[in-house]
């Protein structure tokens, strides 16, 4: 867990602040949060566990284990060894909550209201003469030690080289500085890099506590003053009314004193970006310090390589850019924390030194190398009290994990270094992709040589309800047990799963978590129609023949009948579609397309055809009966192996009620997580494009019949007739599954006809009273009249509605026929109610022709 995490939630545990936690002593402090770990160290894996991670638990690492902090003081140690760490004094982000520096990364950016503070710096030497400045941070006024203007600035062109006065200097301790004089000045410089329309076009420069300040501040070798310290409050140096004050309440005091010593001018609403720590939320207060820095250039340019040459793929690839521009505008890496809990840095101090010190590995190791130096064996040695960035530690991840530094060089050995690194495919969330996989690249190409991984798949972000991202410190994180415990893990794994794009955000949706539990309860309830009802009548014998052991055969295939060739197929297009995505990383695609297959297609065509062969009532039976058997269980296995990745729980449980084949030798158990992949090689699986075809006919023609019964509301369970008009091929497998047809459309056997084109029988149906539905080129159905309603009724129904229709037409004709509504009614009244008549007029014509039609 981050350093600073597990300082703030140890903090909260205890009802405590961390500066009181720091009290106890660092040794007490690491003590107490080693427990705090352990307590709470499991509740991450527990998630895991419990969504189904398949991983090897015994290989469980901590970055904090002995093994791993060996690699980190060596990563360390090498990078010193090869010029890339160095300690040096430098602007960082300071948080004052958190008493520490933090990375670039760490800082977020919010626009808020505030104020810009307009005032004067009086000129020296010119008793009205004043440069009007505005900034949105008064307090650090103390700070200033230049007002920059831009060269081509007509306005104070005149004023650069001269001296301006600090506002309110001679109340500060600067007075020491100039006895002449009870105030301090400041000189006027030139620069282009002030925006001439922002503000008063002049820019206060403060380069101890402002990142823009600092880099002009060293071009122009301004000095650089501190005048806030480490918990934000001002300085000494800001003089005894001020002193001790926070920032902000520094900001307010300071203003008001300006305000009766005439400084000011005007004080206007602001909207500005505003740093605060991603962590503990409070402002970042810039600040220069002296921390130890990892150089990223070289690294940064190897990571950007990396993708450039392809050995690194970047999924979904828009991200590429993002990885680009970061990479190129690199700046060196700040990777010290002024914590406690973290990597403590292998430097070692010499006799209370800050400027003598010694990079090594351990104690004994920094003392041996002081010996090497010519001092005493004795010396005092101090090491560093800081801590390393969590980060830098994370990022030796993908080989520390596996061995380095330890097996490095056992080639041959088959040590899990050389077996695991490098990876193929790194999992991650997109918001990290600098904190740590960026650094994971840069330190695994500088270390090792090679790049750690081949693909880096970047998910979405699973938010809040609200659309905010979910966080430990913001304490609105979804806890996946919960939702576990009240709709399944199955259900939760698989929307995250199909419900994040690559690189897309998506809220936490707890009513498309319900709908997937109803889809597993759909999936549950297929297995039971199958173990329960499709095999009751197998013996022995032919259940060991249905364990599904490989691929459907062309041979067996092409006996079957167009059903089970068609449902096959379409099997098949899944396996090869789902393995194509999923070697894409189209995964939530993928998962998609299943959920789709089995419901859709599996659950609400297949089985109910499957019943005309099994049950003798429908006229099935004998061998129609054990090729339904075979073909349930194989669509069946096979949908749930390419389901078990997204839902393993009850892909598991129900496999295990499915015959199945013997254990091979080479598993450990004859499970489905250790089944074989529906498809294992680039060996095409068996499909009938033709059979597809024919039967998306059938079903098209059973839609259209299920739709006209909705439409003039028959009786769910009446029973109607119809003459089926096909020619040829089509014509044959309508009639070869006409018992398919009555039983999905509710056809009275007696009265249904499967006909050829142009025939007799065709002719006649079309002459009768009937309903025509045309399903596609040559293929038709007649619904008789009578069958779908009581002609008698509906003709009373319809005369009714036309009566109620004439008298509305009437009443809204007569309006609109008036000259006063015309006239005097606004345009858009009056269009409405001619659309509104159209439509009426409509309604009766198509009533007309409803009463024309029932004769």
């Amino acid at each position: 867990r981050r350093g600073t995490d597990a300082e703030i939630a140890a903090a909260r545990e205890g009802n405590d602040e961390t500066e009181s936690e720091r009290l106890v002593g660092r040794e007490e402090f690491l003590k107490r949060v080693w427990e705090y770990k352990e307590e709470q160290g499991g509740a991450i894996t527990s998630q895991l566990r419990s969504l189904g991670a398949s991983a090897d638990w015994t290989r469980e690492r901590f970055t904090m284990d002995p093994a791993l902090s060996v690699g980190v003081t060596e990563a360390f140690c090498r990078l010193y060894e090869k010029g890339l760490v160095y300690r040096g004094t430098y602007m960082v982000n300071w948080s004052p909550g958190l008493m520490t520096a933090v990375s670039d990364l760490e800082v977020e950016y919010s626009e808020e209201e505030g104020k810009l503070y307009y005032f004067k710096y009086l000129v020296d030497g010119a008793e009205e003469d004043y440069l009007p400045v505005a900034t949105t941070r008064p307090e650090t006024i103390f700070g200033d030690t230049a007002v920059c203007v831009n060269p081509d600035d007509e306005r104070y062109r005149h004023l650069v080289g001269k001296r301006v006065i600090v506002p309110l200097s001679g109340k500060s301790a600067f007075e020491k500085d100039s006895p002449a004089k009870n105030y301090r000045t400041i000189p006027v410089i030139a620069d282009d890099y002030v925006d001439m329309s922002f503000g008063t076009g002049a820019l206060k420069i403060t380069p101890g506590h402002d990142p823009n300040d600092y880099e002009l501040g060293k071009t122009h070798d301004l000095p650089i003053l501190t005048i806030m310290n480490k918990d934000a409050t001002m300085t000494s140096t800001c003089g005894t009314d001020y002193a001790g004050l926070d920032r902000f309440a520094a900001r307010d005091k300071l203003w008001k004193d300006m305000e009766e010593e005439g400084l000011t001018i005007k004080a206007e609403k602001h909207m500005q970006r505003v740093p605060r720590s991603q962590r503990g939320g409070e402002v970042i207060e810039p600040l220069v310090s002296q921390q130890w820095f990892v150089k990223t250039e070289g690294m940064g340019k190897k990571a950007l390589e990396a993708v450039k040459q392809g050995e690194i793929e970047i999924v979904p690839r828009r991200f590429e850019k993002v990885w680009d521009g970061w990479l190129t505008d690199i700046r060196d890496w700040c990777i010290s924390r002024q914590l406690w809990w973290g990597h403590r840095i292998p430097v070692w101090y010499v006799d209370n030194s800050e400027e003598n010190f010694i990079v090594a590995r351990n104690e004994d190791e920094a003392r041996q190398k002081a010996i090497e130096r010519g001092l005493p064996a004795d010396v005092p040695l101090r090491q560093e009290d800081d801590v390393l960035d969590t980060w830098f530690s994370s990022g030796l991840w993908p080989f520390a994990t596996v061995g380095w530094p330890q097996d490095e060089g056992k080639t041959g050995e088959n040590t899990d270094l050389e077996r695991f690194y490098p990876g193929t495919c790194l999992e991650t969330g997109y918001d990290i992709l600098f904190f740590w996989v960026a650094r994971m690249v840069m330190l695994g190409i500088e270390l090792t040589g090679v790049s750690p991984f081949q693909v880096i798949y970047l998910h979405g972000l699973v938010r809040a309800a609200d659309g905010s991202k979910m966080s430990k410190t913001k304490g609105n994180v979804v806890d996946p047990l919960d939702t576990v415990a009240e709709y399944g893990a199955d259900s939760l794994r698989y929307s995250l799963v199909t419900g994040v794009t690559p690189g897309q955000d998506i809220p936490l949706n707890m009513d498309k978590i319900a709908a997937n539990k109803s889809f597993a309860n759909k999936l549950w309830n297929c297995c039971k129609f199958v173990t329960e009802n499709a095999l009751k009548g197998a013996d022995e014998a032919e259940l060991a023949s249905l364990g599904v052991t490989g691929p459907l055969s062309k041979e067996e295939f092409d006996t079957l009948a167009l059903p089970e060739r068609y449902i096959i197929s379409k099997c098949h297009e899944l396996v090869e579609s789902v393995t194509n995505d999923i070697e894409k990383y189209q995964l939530g695609a993928a998962g998609s397309k299943i959920y789709e297959f089995l419901w859709d297609q599996y659950a609400d065509w297949y089985i109910e055809i499957s019943k005309t062969r099994l049950y003798e009532g429908f006229g099935g039976g004998g061998d129609d009966a054990k090729t339904a058997r075979r073909v349930l269980v194989y669509i069946l296995d096979t949908s749930m192996r390419l389901l078990h990745p997204y839902m393993p729980y009850v892909t598991e449980q129900l496999w295990h009620h499915l015959p199945r084949a013997p254990k091979s030798e080479e598993k450990a158990a004859n499970a489905l997580m250790l089944a074989d992949w529906p498809q294992m090689d680039d060996t095409p699986l068996v499909k009938d494009d033709e059979a597809i075809a024919t039967f998306e006919c059938f079903q098209a023609l059973t839609r259209s019949i299920r739709n006209a019964r909705a439409e003039y509301n028959v009786e769910q369970g009446k029973k109607i007739g119809a003459t089926i008009v096909a020619s040829g091929e089509l014509k044959e497998a309508i009639e070869a599954e006409v018992k398919s047809l009555i039983v999905l459309a509710k056809l009275d056997p007696e009265q249904v006809a499967v006909v050829a084109t142009n025939s007799d029988e065709a002719k006649a149906a079309a002459a009768a009273d009937s309903v025509q539905l045309v399903i596609q080129d040559g293929v038709e159905a007649y619904l008789p009249l009578s069958e779908l309603i009581d002609v008698e009724k509906e003709k009373q129904r319809l005369q009714k509605q036309s009566e109620k229709l004439a008298k509305e037409i009437e009443k809204l004709s007569g309006r609109l026929q008036s000259k006063g509504f015309v006239d005097k009614a606004p345009a858009a009244v009056v269009d409405k109610a001619k659309a509104e008549l159209a439509e009426l007029e409509d309604q009766a014509s198509k009533i007309r022709a409803s009463l024309e039609a029932l004769g």
